[in-house]
């Protein structure tokens, strides 16, 4: 399926992006709302649906992609905040109609990757566009256990960072800027002291992607300044506001180097049209269920080549990575990597 990813550059519309592609759908543009460049705290919109901290750095993610980026001004608000939507002229749901409406015109999309994890507030909204645009929404990150996201959100090489924080216990001087990585710890601390969102959820904080497998380049932070919303004596809301990016090349990690062994490896179609994978020797029982999806990564190989209707043993090579070490997050970011250098 042809997909525009609904992005806001922070890392759940990333990594259901990766979600997308390991099921076998193709992201072909990118979508994003912003607020108006000469609206008075247009870095912070007060906006039940969008995240606008760091929306000067979208069309860098785009680049870093090196896909089409649809963006649209929000000129609407929120209106209609009932549990059921119901189409209104004014409403800020209205841009976003607008916007997926262009995207599915120009891009002849099918689907819309959405990073929705909890909120049925946004759910309802995004579905009720799609809807009306004809259009399936793809969230395959909602209503998974924070935790186990964060963790695979790691574990698959997303570097983002911390942008905004709004909670008690994260101190604007100390945490923003910071990595997943660097915060995972805290954030757990956090959330078992005082109920705090793992993944920010309950808008405790925001993030921004400079890199992950998806990118051709990655994006270097030159220079930021803090900027503090509410000064509130617990829980201060501050966000960091971009003044220089550039893009960098990037590198092969020692880990996406890995593929590269000298054990060969066959590409087969069974009767049913599903691609197989022999080896030099049999390769014995089939490797276990990943995650709780009890999804291969035979499965995610195989769903993503029936879908491009193409073969590379290259890529497909990848495979003995997991063969080997069942490590999934590494042989799945290696995956990541090499579609996007072949394709």
């Amino acid at each position: 399926m042809r997909v525009a990813a609904l992005i806001s550059g922070g890392k759940d519309s990333c990594y259901n992006m990766m979600q997308c592609i390991a099921a076998g759908h193709q992201i072909v543009a990118l979508a994003n709302l912003r607020p108006a460049e000469n609206q008075v705290g247009s870095d912070e919109l007060d906006s039940y649906m969008y995240q606008t901290v760091g929306h000067h750095a979208v069309d860098l993610y785009a680049e870093a992609m090196a896909l089409p980026l649809y963006r649209r001004t929000i000129r609407g608000r929120s209106m209609d905040t009932g549990r059921v939507y119901t189409e209104r002229e004014g409403d800020e749901v209205e841009d976003l109609y607008e916007l997926l409406k262009l995207v599915k015109e120009k891009e002849e999309v099918e689907g819309i990757s959405v990073g929705a994890i909890l909120s049925d507030y946004q759910r309802v909204r995004v579905e009720n566009v799609c809807k009306r645009l004809n259009l399936q929404p793809l969230a395959y990150l909602w209503q998974r256990n924070q935790e186990d996201l964060l963790r695979e959100m790691i574990s698959s090489n997303i570097q983002a960072i911390i942008i905004k924080v709004a909670a008690l216990g994260l101190d604007p001087d100390k945490h923003l800027g910071k990595t997943l990585d660097q915060m995972e710890p805290y954030l757990l601390e956090l959330s078992k002291k005082y109920g705090v969102h793992v993944c920010g959820e309950g808008g405790e904080y925001e993030t921004f992607t400079l890199d992950c497998p998806l990118f051709k380049k990655k994006i270097i932070v030159d220079a930021s300044e803090v900027v503090i919303h509410s000064a509130d004596a617990f829980a201060p809301v501050a966000y960091l506001r971009f003044l220089e990016l550039h893009l960098e090349d990037k590198h092969l990690e020692s880990s996406d180097k890995l593929f590269m062994g000298s054990r060969s490896c066959e590409v087969n179609r069974n009767e049913d049209n599903v691609l197989t994978i022999t080896g030099e020797e049999d390769q014995g029982e089939t490797p276990p269920p990943i995650g709780n999806h009890g999804v291969t990564f035979y499965k995610t190989v195989s769903l993503y080549f029936t879908q491009l209707h193409a073969l590379s043993p290259l890529l497909l090579c990848t495979v003995t990575i997991y063969e080997y070490t069942h490590n999934y997050e590494l042989a799945l970011m290696t995956f990541y990597h090499l579609i996007f250098a072949e394709y």
